[in-house]
């Protein structure tokens, strides 16, 4: 991407994990980034690691469920870096718990960072798309959407994130926007991390038993999905749309 085609991306959640890989690549690839994340600290860390390697990037502190956070936050990366063209609906929480345990904050926290905030940020960047007439949405759901013991309300927010990104393709396909959904398997991240620890099970036995149910016999790792939304987001993805891909080390769905 030579300067005078530079895009603008902006990716939610990205202080860490999955989003931070993300960010860091397509950085890599040219785009400007707008690190969001409601970690200010995290966020700012990312976009400096990515300027320190010669790229441009701001980190924005937001709550994804706030419009008026959600706009503000928008609005700076317009200003700062350019209109965003591209999309990643990154940002998640965990809440698991049994159906019988689980909590209304439980169920609302989770439905509201992923739903809620995947519409309210992609409410708010899609007018820059529509005006470019080019425009990328990649929105992270999970194999956790097929069905997963404990996660009643994760699951029913990444499976609602996969009739979004659909939705989204019908609407927006006009004017040059794609969407589509990435449904991540285990990924070695502070997330699974903090899971092994609520079951009592060392790290790396939790990354050993799960390999060993993966057909590729290792657990991904964040770059493994940075490099999925990387062709995703490309020119040469335009005719993609609409699709979930499970990203899993072999066949789910």
């Amino acid at each position: 991407m030579t300067a005078a085609t530079e895009r603008v991306v902006i990716v939610t959640g990205a202080a860490r994990g999955i989003g931070a890989a993300t960010a860091r690549r397509l950085a890599a690839d040219g785009f400007a980034v707008g690190v969001l994340d409601l970690d200010e600290g995290g966020a700012k860390a990312t976009a400096e690691a990515i300027v320190a390697d010669g790229g441009r990037a701001i980190g924005v502190a937001v709550d994804v469920a706030d419009p008026d956070a959600v706009q503000a936050a928008v609005d700076r990366v317009a200003t700062e870096l350019g209109g965003p063209t591209v999309l990643i609906n990154n940002a998640g929480v965990t809440r698991d718990n049994m159906l019988f345990k689980m909590t209304e904050s439980d169920w609302d926290t989770v439905m509201n960072v992923h739903l809620r905030g995947a519409f309210l940020m992609t409410r708010a960047v899609q007018k820059h798309m529509v005006e470019a007439k080019f425009g990328r949405v990649v929105n992270l759901s999970s194999t956790s959407a097929l069905g997963n013991r404990g996660q009643v309300n994760y699951s029913a927010a990444k499976a609602g994130l996969q009739g979004f990104t659909k939705t989204l393709a019908i609407e927006l396909g006009k004017f040059g926007v794609t969407a589509n959904a990435i449904a991540p398997g285990f990924i070695q991240t502070e997330m699974t991390k903090a899971t092994a620890e609520r079951m009592g099970v060392p790290f790396e036995d939790f990354i050993k038993g799960a390999a060993a149910t993966i057909p590729v016999a290792r657990v991904g790792q964040p770059e493994d999905i940075a490099h999925l939304v990387s062709f995703l987001v490309s020119e040469g993805a335009g005719f993609v749309s609409g699709q979930v891909i499970y990203a899993a080390g072999g066949p789910k769905a």
